[in-house]
């Protein structure tokens, strides 16, 4: 009796290892790992010239739930629209700055990553949010189903963007005088901002609604929209305003803007918009 009794766990210990032999066996030869690397297209490859191999900037533009806001109605761009968007954001941005701050100015200081985004990205309040900066490593683009290179005002809305998220990121960098420009208009910021017309904020200095958010977007769209004017665009701008008060105040806020840019990296902040200027007409014309 103990004889059959041992055969009998013999035979199952040896059925036990084959199980589990087989069991390994499975699971090595039913592996789901895909280790094919993706077929990079002619798009991913001009990215690659002009952006990642250059400045050390990723383009995003295939659809990654991750980078965007899940609560939204929200869809990747047209493949079609990806490239004519990246050349005007290389025309206008990237080769103005180059020119002006130096062949290696963006490579120190850029967004790593750059995500377009076809739609657009509405609010709650009826606003359009346009662009995020993420941590000073990456910049949202909405919108960039919508572009018409032949219109300068859509030209001139969609550049403000990167233009604007930019200066965060310089932000971020090297502060900007933050006590100094609070004094310059130390009432008017607010929460609700986009209760009120642009003319209206203008009459108490402030260059857009936009930017009474705070201080921080105030420098940026400051900065920006100056950025995305020419000189002539600008002075006709400050001439309309009608109070003295506001007049002085967004001249004050534009000095400070100079005075940063020259400080803080040594850059001619007028010669950079002059750049983005004739680099807008090449995109245009």
């Amino acid at each position: 009796m103990k004889i059959v009794k041992y055969i009998k766990i013999a035979v199952l210990f040896l059925t036990s290892v084959v199980l589990v032999s087989c069991s390994k066996e499975d699971q090595v030869g039913e592996s789901q790992l895909n280790y094919n690397q993706p077929t990079k297209t002619e798009l991913d490859n001009w990215i690659g010239i002009n952006y990642l191999n250059p400045y050390n900037i990723n383009v995003q533009y295939k659809w990654n739930q991750n980078t965007v806001d899940n609560s939204r109605y929200l869809f990747p761009p047209l493949v079609e629209k990806v490239q004519p968007a990246l050349e005007i954001v290389q025309k206008i941005w990237l080769d103005s700055y180059k020119t002006i701050g130096g062949a290696d100015f963006v490579k120190k200081i850029a967004p790593r990553e750059i995500v377009l985004v076809g739609g657009v990205n509405l609010n709650s309040v009826g606003t359009r949010t346009l662009g995020l900066a993420e941590g000073g490593q990456r910049v949202t683009l909405f919108e960039t189903d919508y572009i018409d290179r032949t219109d300068r005002a859509n030209i001139k809305e969609f550049i403000h963007t990167i233009q604007h998220e930019y200066i965060h990121i310089l932000n971020q960098n090297k502060p900007f005088d933050e006590k100094s420009w609070a004094a310059i208009t130390p009432v008017g910021y607010t929460a609700d901002w986009y209760n009120y017309p642009i003319p209206v904020s203008n009459e108490i200095g402030f260059i857009t609604s936009y930017a009474r958010s705070n201080i921080n977007e105030d420098f940026a769209e400051t900065a920006s929209v100056i950025l995305i004017n020419s000189k002539v665009e600008y002075a006709a701008f400050l001439a309309g305003i009608k109070s003295p008060t506001a007049l002085a105040a967004l001249k004050a806020k534009e000095a400070l803007v100079v005075k940063y840019f020259k400080d803080a990296f040594e850059m001619d902040f007028y010669a950079l918009r002059d750049e983005a200027e004739k680099n807008t007409n090449a995109v245009i014309n």
